[in-house]
């Protein structure tokens, strides 16, 4: 396929990399107002412009990672050029209804939210679409699952799949960051606490795709009577370590909603 993101940001740029990476037999171009951040990617056979309309006609997907408030300003800009388009848009806040209004009944509107990790082919990418898109969301999904999952959800459910995929990142992140500030803390160089840290957070998650059960049976394979990691995870329960974690998610959901 032929694919088009405009919106050479952080998540842009993390798309772009993990196609060129991880999918096979496709074009990509990204678009950017400054492109001298993002030039080094035409290492990568990715194609870099300022121009959101360069290539635009023979684009099979279109995928969105701009700001809401950019939305129309882009839209006004590459409508005037496509036709029969699929439009996948990873705009917060933006629902298929809104999004298949302003591009019209010749397009087809498709709700993403991919993360960063798409670069390292391991992004939670949540899909929504209506039934009457369902064809042409099908190259969306395959091009996804590429880079990581792709589960499709209910529309309603995006605004939380933002947090708990998108935001999550950096919640998982500020996990293994103090992780790591403990095992500095217990004796390791920072360099080797990280690496440890990272590592077993990964085997975790692994653990867990690979054999889909619910973590306190892993959990419960780790812990032993009066050993020390029921220890020391009563410990973190007696300190609000779930409950604080549930409510910072809940939070960011808040903070989406208005």
């Amino acid at each position: 396929m032929k694919v088009h993101i405009i919106g050479g940001g952080n998540l842009g740029t993390s798309v772009a990399i993990g196609i060129s990476k991880f999918s096979k037999n496709n074009q990509v171009t990204i678009t950017r107002r400054n492109t001298a951040s993002i030039a080094y990617l035409e290492k990568s056979g990715i194609t870099v412009s300022s121009d959101n309309t360069h290539n635009i006609e023979e684009a099979d997907v279109i995928i969105l990672t701009i700001k809401p408030y950019q939305v129309d300003v882009v839209l006004a800009d590459i409508l005037p050029k496509i036709t029969n388009k699929t439009i996948a848009s990873a705009v917060s806040g933006l629902s298929i209804e809104a999004l298949q209004a302003k591009i019209g009944d010749q397009n087809h509107a498709i709700r993403i939210m991919p993360n960063i990790a798409a670069q390292f082919g391991e992004s939670a990418t949540c899909i929504s679409f209506t039934e009457n898109n369902k064809v042409h969301a099908e190259d969306v999904i395959g091009l996804f699952e590429d880079l990581g999952t792709a589960p499709v959800i209910d529309e309603k459910l995006m605004d939380a799949a933002t947090v708990l995929a998108a935001s999550g990142t950096a919640f998982a992140l500020r996990y293994i960051r103090a992780s790591m500030q403990a095992g500095i803390e217990i004796g390791f160089d920072w360099k080797t606490a990280l690496a440890i840290s990272a590592q077993t957070v990964k085997g975790a998650a692994e653990m867990l795709m690979e054999e889909q059960v619910h973590p306190e049976q892993l959990i419960d394979r780790v812990t032993t009577p009066k050993g020390c990691t029921i220890a020391g995870l009563n410990e973190m329960e007696m300190h609000g370590f779930s409950s604080s974690l549930i409510r910072g998610i809940k939070t960011s959901l808040k903070q989406i909603q208005g």
